[in-house]
């Protein structure tokens, strides 16, 4: 950014394209290779089901203030894929991604849930988001200012292969990421619903922006959870859909294999 340039109004919106920043990811640990192929999941207990199988084993380690981060890689049919439980929120997921792609991930696919805009959705359906409304604040660290970020061709067309392959309904559909969960009011769901979202979460565009600035490709498999689409908010047990998650994260992996 040049120093003469004006400071703007809102400071979200002053983009910096250097590719250099004063700290870098994995900066300590460059010798740690993740496999290329790779699934994010906010699912824990599949998560932590998954590092006791057998021909799972630890790639690293990262320290966060919060908790550690584990990042693992588990043998699929023959292939490594790597994989790693990810914290909500846009900040702490796009650090993850990071540290990912630092240590050698070229192909990923988020796998989590999301709350319905439409409650025509069922709980537990499959949506695969094809582009993301940037309402959150991470996206734009990594990419100038736009309405919403486009998810990878390539990344949604593994998707859909594995899903059809495996005969599991889903919708194709533009998703709502946010950073405030207690304000997606009335109003702003209509708005959203308008422009074409089905669903809302907290990661999506900020994902795919860190992907898009790093130059690999992301994709994302969703199930739809509580029901934001009448003026009633509904839970409807999104936390209690065990198999649909366990499920989600076979075939997020079957899908990263494919890409």
């Amino acid at each position: 950014m040049d120093t003469d340039e004006r400071i703007n109004d809102a400071p979200i919106l002053e983009f910096d394209p250097s590719r250099a920043a004063i700290i870098e990811p994995g900066r300590a640990q460059r010798d740690i290779a993740m496999p290329d192929r790779c699934v994010m999941t906010f699912f824990g207990e599949v998560a932590r089901k998954f590092r006791e199988m057998p021909g799972t084993r630890a790639v690293a380690t990262t320290r966060w203030e919060t908790a550690d981060i584990e990042f693992l890689a588990m043998d699929y049919q023959g292939q490594e894929v790597g994989f790693v439980h990810v914290h909500v929120g846009a900040p702490v997921a796009a650090g993850i991604l990071e540290f990912m792609i630092a240590y050698g991930a070229k192909k990923v696919i988020g796998c989590g849930g999301c709350g319905v805009l439409d409650s025509s959705i069922a709980a537990g359906h499959a949506l695969v988001p094809t582009a993301a409304v940037r309402d959150e604040g991470t996206s734009y660290h990594y990419l100038p200012a736009s309405r919403q970020v486009e998810l990878s061709a390539a990344g949604i067309v593994a998707i859909k292969t594995t899903l059809d392959r495996h005969g599991v309904e889903y919708l194709e559909c533009k998703t709502w990421t946010t950073d405030a969960p207690y304000r997606e009011t009335v109003e702003m769901v209509r708005r959203r619903r308008a422009e074409g979202c089905l669903c809302v979460e907290m990661e999506c565009s900020a994902l795919a922006s860190v992907a898009a600035f790093r130059g690999i490709e992301f994709a994302q498999l969703l199930y739809g959870g509580d029901d934001l689409g009448g003026t009633v908010y509904d839970e409807r047990e999104w936390w209690n859909k065990l198999t649909v998650r366990e499920k989600l994260f076979m075939l997020s992996v079957e899908a990263s294999v494919e890409m």
